[in-house]
């Protein structure tokens, strides 16, 4: 049993529809890219997973479980955490009433807010100061310190470069294996398949939608994920 199964998902923004059938299984302690262009649904698919969408068809089991009916806050409870695309810290709190709110489900395990700084030890030197005084790169790593703090099983990794300088996504990358290797599942939306080839053991790429290509990043060519992320034909 997959610690996360997503079982024939469609979903639909009014009567467009963004998802067709998309099937996903993320064993626990792996880390699964989810691959793509712009609007090809990669956050849709996140935003599913974590109960901020309602699917119009399929479901999504967690730890064997069904949570398709269940809302954000109960799926967070349970161990699921989002970084959403864009952030979306709280800009007039300091950074570390940010991490305090991010840790109301009150659930057993490591992350604190120490244990926070020690992953970002820059987030530590900005304890004090204001989430929008904070620059992109500091303001991602404040969203994930975020939802670490909830100690979930399964982090869910909207976008992480998107938008910040090459410097600011090499120290957030660099800071994934620490979190790896507190037993957390990753699943990780990303453009860049440079990076996303780097982290992840399995990938899963959208195209439209639908599931384009599926596997361990070693059984593909470049070539060949290139040609399931454009739609180019064979």
């Amino acid at each position: 049993m997959s610690l996360l199964e997503v079982d024939g998902l469609s979903c639909h923004y009014g009567d467009f529809q963004a998802l067709y059938e998309v099937t996903l299984a993320v064993e626990e302690g792996e880390t699964v890219a989810v691959i793509g262009a712009n609007g090809a649904g990669k956050s849709t698919l996140l935003d599913s997973i974590a109960g901020l969408l309602r699917p119009s068809a399929g479901d999504v089991r967690f730890d064997g479980r069904s949570v398709a009916d269940l809302r954000a806050n109960v799926r967070t409870r349970l161990g699921i955490s989002l970084v959403p695309e864009g952030r979306r810290i709280f800009p007039s709190l300091s950074v570390t009433e940010n991490l305090l709110i991010g840790g109301y489900p009150k659930r057993p395990g490591p992350w604190r807010v120490q244990r926070v700084f020690e992953l970002f030890p820059f987030l530590a030197e900005r304890a004090g100061s204001r989430g929008w005084m904070l620059s992109g790169g500091e303001q991602q790593a404040l969203a994930i310190g975020r939802a670490l703090m909830a100690n979930p099983r399964l982090l869910l990794l909207d976008e992480v470069s998107l938008g910040l300088a090459p410097v600011a996504v090499k120290r957030l990358y660099d800071a994934l294996p620490s979190i790896m290797a507190e037993g957390t599942t990753l699943v990780l939306v990303e453009q860049d398949i440079g990076q996303a080839l780097k982290i992840a053991g399995h990938i899963s790429c959208l195209l439209e939608g639908r599931v384009s290509l599926a596997g361990r990043p070693q059984d593909f060519t470049r070539e060949r994920i290139v040609e399931a992320y454009f739609g180019i034909a064979a």
